[in-house]
């Protein structure tokens, strides 16, 4: 017979000791390892609350000084300064056309003559009837001297004679008008005759157009009719000349607003016969206030907020909101007038999550090097 398993006793009370089961024996070494996991959470949650919010990476720029223009901007299409239709003002056959379309042309210049033979008879028709009343009116004179002829007698003669001499007159302007002449001086911009056409009177046969100087007019609203005045330089840049400006004046203003558009006109000039051509589109800017030391900033760095115009500017890592007070616009550019001096670090990326105080990153490495320089502490200051 074999012997019995041997059994523990316990030491005090004298009872056996069995073993533990198995998931008894798993469910504490679980309890041990959760516990250890969550003092490592523990310990990581507090390192990063001692490490702090993450730094916005923005882009800065220096308030610097340069020159500035207060400037009104508008569009309008250029025309010419003169235009005139050419009409022919007698009926008949165009026997010679003298003008081509781009041909510059001076006033008085024939550039159509019409068959003149019928005006020229009926010119010669008149001429021969004033010869003959002038003849008539010569003897009447001296017969009227000798009493043989009355006073109301030689007066009808006289009143015949001058009849005759209108008529004769008239007959000379029609012969005239055989030959077409330019009212004004310019460019042939349209034709629409051909020798051999029959030309009615009252026809338009050409356009003229003096492109010796261009306008465009600026519709422009009444409250800057005080800062607008004749004679200020005008930049013009056309659509169909890229890169290109041209320079001009403010020819003259219209002293009456519109109750309707509360707009009033300004008519610039700019000299023509170059590469300007009339129906081109113009961008115009008029400027008419110079600042050649103005502090100012990119206009992207404004914050959209017009009642209160605000920057977030860099210093010591920190974003601060800094309200300031603005002059002229011109372009890309802001003038500051108070708020802001000279060399402060204005954020003109990313500004659209910074809050007061955000931590800051400035990307670029001028930009680092000038927030380090305002950062770093001034000579003599405890360190």
């Amino acid at each position: 017979m074999l012997p019995s398993s041997p059994r523990f006793t316990g030491l005090a009370s004298g009872r056996s000791l069995r073993p533990l089961p198995a998931f008894a024996i798993a469910a504490c070494l679980a309890a041990v390892l959760l516990g250890g996991c969550k003092k490592g959470d523990g310990d990581a949650q507090a390192k990063d609350a001692d490490k702090g919010p993450d730094a916005i990476p923005v882009e800065v720029a220096a308030v610097a000084r340069r020159p500035i223009a207060a400037s009104y901007s508008g569009t309008a299409p250029l025309e010419a300064r003169g235009e005139s239709q050419v009409v022919a003002k007698t009926s008949g056959v165009a026997l010679q056309v003298l003008a081509q379309e781009g041909q510059a042309v001076r006033a008085g210049q024939v550039l159509v003559r019409i068959d003149r033979a019928r005006p020229a008879l009926q010119a010669a028709q008149a001429e021969a009837q004033v010869r003959k009343l002038e003849a008539n009116y010569s003897r009447a004179r001296t017969l009227a001297a000798q009493k043989m002829v009355s006073a109301n007698d030689l007066d009808q003669l006289k009143y015949d004679l001058e009849n005759a001499r209108a008529v004769w007159n008239m007959a000379r302007l029609e012969l005239s008008y055989t030959d077409v002449v330019a009212p004004i001086s310019g460019t042939i911009a349209s034709r629409s005759i051909k020798p051999g056409n029959f030309v009615q009177i009252n026809t338009p046969i050409f356009r003229i157009v003096d492109n010796s100087r261009l306008e465009a007019t600026l519709n422009v609203p009444e409250r800057d009719l005080e800062t607008l005045k004749a004679g200020l330089p005008v930049a013009l840049q056309v659509d169909a000349l890229p890169g290109k400006s041209f320079a001009g004046k403010v020819d003259r203003i219209a002293p009456v607003v519109d109750s309707g558009s509360g707009t009033f006109r300004v008519v610039c000039a700019f000299d023509g016969g170059g590469l300007l051509q009339p129906g081109m589109f113009g961008r115009i800017r008029i400027d008419y206030d110079q600042r050649a030391n103005a502090l100012v900033i990119p206009r992207v760095a404004l914050l959209d907020d017009e009642d209160d115009p605000a920057v977030f500017v860099a210093r010591g890592g920190k974003a601060a909101r800094v309200s300031v007070k603005l002059g002229y616009t011109d372009g890309e550019w802001a003038e500051v007038l108070s708020g802001l001096k000279q060399g402060d670090q204005v954020v003109t990326a990313g500004k659209v999550a910074l809050r007061e105080g955000s931590a800051v990153q400035v990307l670029g490495a001028q930009a680092t090097k000038a927030v380090a320089r305002a950062a770093a502490p001034k000579s003599g200051a405890k360190q």
